[in-house]
């Protein structure tokens, strides 16, 4: 009998999660998420790491009960990306709260593609899902993944209106310019984590890190607007609990555009352009750090120095 492979259970759970309970389904996630924090696996040092450098104010205390949030956390969103296909539209609206939205729903009406730089926090896909219909056609690019993963998740997020150009180095960028200037729509890029060799360095809240150089590159080249976004859950009551089904939402904070050229009217930098974002983004994100998913190396202290070598920084 053939074992089950990582894909077989993604299109297992996609299939018939949403079929269940939300109560029981959230308890149980819960669950996991705790017995994971209290077996302390790699991933959640990591986490536990880059909250330590994220939010240096914690005590050990509270950087615990952060960590141990921040699981429920990223397996809260598995859940929710499981369920999601099953939502309707009205579910999937009650669900979100949209902050600082009206400029990039200008920008779109003017027929302008804006750049949204985005981090692995909160549930991106309920992002992608909402804005789909509530701003412009979304399109993003997606890491390949191994044993027909990476083929469910276009699939999965097709459903929801997102268009994937996969991650196949210069390639991407090239098809990603293009596309973008077709027709109006919106370019959310997650690039808090450098999946490739060309990645920018920057100062993350006091810390140097490296991220990607995406949002940045494609805004310049394309003369995009270029937008931080940062996502995070709250707590839903009352009437907003009963609409949306669930005592989670989704607050999508819209930063202020970021300035793409000089007073003079120069193009600015890629990596000056890139510490912007990140600035404006992480000053966010560290209002709710449980929210973010990060479980893989970002800050440079962490990274193999034979990756950090040829690196862009601020200023250069």
């Amino acid at each position: 009998m053939r074992r089950p492979t990582t894909t077989d259970l993604y299109v297992l759970a996609w299939r018939h999660v949403r079929r269940l309970p939300d109560a029981p389904v959230r308890g149980l996630a819960h669950l996991v998420a705790d017995l994971v924090w209290l077996g302390r696996s790699g991933g959640v040092r990591q986490l536990e790491r880059n909250l330590r450098r994220l939010r240096p104010d914690l005590d050990e205390r509270a950087l615990r009960r952060t960590s141990r949030a921040g699981m429920r956390s990223y397996l809260r969103y598995f859940v929710e990306a499981f369920q999601l296909p099953g939502w309707s539209h009205e579910q999937i609206d009650a669900r979100v709260r949209a902050v600082g939205v009206a400029p990039v729903r200008d920008a779109v009406a003017r027929g302008e593609s804006p750049v949204l730089a985005l981090g692995h926090a909160g549930n991106w896909d309920l992002a992608g899902a909402w804005a789909s219909r509530a701003l412009a056609p979304v399109l993003t690019v997606a890491e390949k993944l191994p044993d027909g993963l990476y083929e469910e998740f276009v699939s999965f997020r097709a459903s929801l209106g997102i268009e994937i150009v996969p991650l196949e180095g210069g390639s991407t960028f090239r098809r990603l310019t293009r596309m973008a200037r077709t027709h109006p729509q919106i370019v959310p890029l997650l690039a808090d984590r450098d999946l490739t060799a060309h990645g920018v360095e920057v100062d993350l809240l006091g810390s140097p890190a490296r991220v990607a150089a995406g949002p940045a590159s494609l805004a310049l080249v394309g003369g995009h607007p270029l937008v931080p976004v940062a996502i995070t859950y709250e707590r839903l009551r009352g009437a907003d609990r009963r609409r949306a089904g669930t005592p989670w939402g989704l607050v999508i904070e819209f930063a202020p555009f970021v300035a793409t050229a000089d007073d003079d009217g120069a193009r600015r930098g890629v990596a000056d352009v890139t510490q912007d974002w990140v600035t404006a983004l992480f000053e966010r994100v560290a209002r709710s750090p449980q929210d973010w998913h990060m479980l893989q190396k970002v800050y440079l202290a962490d990274l193999d120095p034979a990756r950090l070598r040829s690196v862009p920084t601020a200023g250069e």
